[in-house]
């Protein structure tokens, strides 16, 4: 632990050692046997009667192991379907004996590149760990592992309550939280994280815990910011909080290129006149061809939780800037997702494309950055209609006064002093002929963001880290040197072996 200033190459390499020390381990098994059958025969009976075991012949497999993010894909031998979560801990075991490297898996969202430094591994299916029980008494829900946004915004929001969750429908709770977890909801409650009471986590040696302030509280502070690296969460305990309103107002403002940088100021002058909890935006560079054929546009959307005219005073500066597009609604929570194209079935959420993703946190916008950033996704997004189509720079604004509420040492979540998230997300049809050239124009454009800070110092989203080597381990779990210290020491109390090891893993 000499120096925590590691890069995304040591680790990488770091990785890849644990990888083909697991592949020799396992060459007789994997490639002795069929592994589908072989691991079926031999874990199969050990599994519930709802689980299933099955490899690349089965129709299931495409749907199991499909990708939002393609490049760079873990590569999957066998699928276990778990049924239960003592299916999980009972899966990681026989992983562990036979020596075969395992990855859990439940909407495959995952972004990061360092997931294919899985190969030939376990797939462990958490999508029938679907169940959930709403507690009004104590205005808490129990939820498996497995729920995801969509399917418990409607239920919760019936009987009078809402969760936060991520902005898109289409994830899960569980993934985000890991990380942290960012969404419109975060103005009032906080991260995803921050509303959750306990988990029950499969560590690394199959054994099974529960996780909270008072059990384990040492992994309890690692599993909200780095938690991929520590265990499988097969259930947990979460806050849930009476729905304030019967519906949220959203606008949209489309705006030419001319107007980035009064955008910008707006959105500075909004954030410095306190952005209130109720509201939060992301702000888009997109092509609308319906609007301009010869440059991109900045889509503004504003979601509000109340009705249009309590948003009116905030919203009413950009509708003074001239849109060439206005549109707006009220409906339920529920719907916004749909409404504003985040919902499960809309493009953004399809699988199958190279989505390379390239983030850095904010304090303001810098109107010469994002101006420069504007240029360059006008040039280079016309390589190809398919990138043209697929790609944005997006910019959340969710209301951060629930976030900066909470103690930013209590958890492993390094980023409550961030108002902005920055993505980069270039989209296209996998073509590893692309790649090289995709990335070097996402990292320049960070670089010209992260040059307009304030304190000139990136800091990435977990759960938006690509990990092509060019983000620090410092820029993602925090530049305090203590974070790191206690993230590597955690590591190596839980897992020593460096069983979770595919999704931006801390060393040992």
């Amino acid at each position: 632990m000499d120096s925590l200033g590691v890069s995304w190459e040591r680790i990488v390499l770091g990785s890849l050692v644990v990888a083909n020390v697991l592949a020799t381990a396992n060459h007789s098994f994997l490639d002795g046997h069929p592994s589908s059958a072989n691991i079926a025969r031999q874990l199969g009976p050990q599994l519930s009667s709802r689980a299933s075991v099955f490899g690349k012949d089965d129709p299931k497999f495409a749907n199991a192991t499909a990708r939002w993010q393609s490049y760079q894909p873990p590569d999957i031998g066998v699928v276990v379907q778990v049924g239960t979560e003592e299916d999980v801990a009972t899966t990681v075991k026989f992983a562990n004996q036979v020596g075969v490297p395992f990855l859990a898996v439940n909407r495959g969202h995952g972004i990061a590149a360092s997931q294919s430094k899985l190969r030939r591994g376990i797939e462990i299916w958490l999508e029938q760990l679907d169940d959930f029980e709403i507690f009004p008494n104590t205005s808490s829900a129990f939820l498996q592992g497995g729920v995801w946004a969509e399917q418990i915004q409607q239920p919760l929001w019936d009987a009078g309550y809402v969760i936060s969750t991520g902005s898109c429908a289409c994830v899960s709770l569980l993934g985000p939280a890991l990380g942290g977890g960012l969404g419109l909801y975060q103005g009032h409650y906080g991260l995803i994280a921050d509303g959750i009471i306990s988990m029950n986590v499969v560590l690394a040696n199959g054994s099974a815990v529960t996780v909270s302030e008072n059990s384990h509280p040492d992994l309890w502070w690692g599993m909200r910011g780095a938690g991929h690296n520590f265990g499988i969460v097969t259930s947990f305990h979460a806050q849930i909080h009476r729905r304030t309103v019967d519906e949220w107002y959203f606008a949209q403002y489309i705006f030419t290129e001319e107007k980035v940088e009064v955008v910008s100021e707006a959105l500075n002058s909004l954030m410095e006149n306190n952005q209130p909890k109720e509201l939060s935006y992301f702000a888009t560079f997109l092509w609308n061809t319906s609007i301009s054929t010869t440059a991109p546009v900045v889509q503004l959307t504003f979601y509000y939780a109340g009705a249009p005219e309590s948003a009116a005073p905030y919203l009413e500066p950009f509708q003074d800037l001239g849109p060439a597009f206005v549109a707006d609604n009220s409906v339920p929570y529920p719907q916004i997702p749909n409404e504003t194209g985040n919902g499960a079935t809309s493009p953004d959420c399809q699988k199958g494309l190279t989505r390379m993703h390239f983030a850095t946190g904010l304090e303001a916008y810098n109107g010469t950055a994002t101006r420069q950033v504007f240029a360059l996704f006008k040039a280079e997004s016309k390589r190809s209609p398919a990138i043209q189509e697929n790609s944005v720079v997006v910019f959340e604004g969710y209301s951060v006064q629930g976030v900066k509420a909470v103690d930013p040492d209590s958890t492993a979540y390094a980023h409550r002093g961030d108002n902005i998230l920055a993505a980069v997300i270039i989209g296209y049809p996998p073509n590893s002929a692309l790649d090289s050239d995709i990335i070097a124009w996402g990292n320049r454009a960070v670089h010209v963001l992260v040059q307009g800070r304030q304190s000139r110092r990136r800091t990435t989203y977990v759960n938006y880290a690509l990990g092509t080597g060019d983000e620090s381990l410092e820029s993602i779990y925090g530049y305090e040197p203590w974070r790191l210290q206690k993230l590597v020491h955690l590591k190596r109390r839980y897992d020593p072996d460096q069983r979770f090891a595919f999704y931006i893993p801390i060393p040992v």
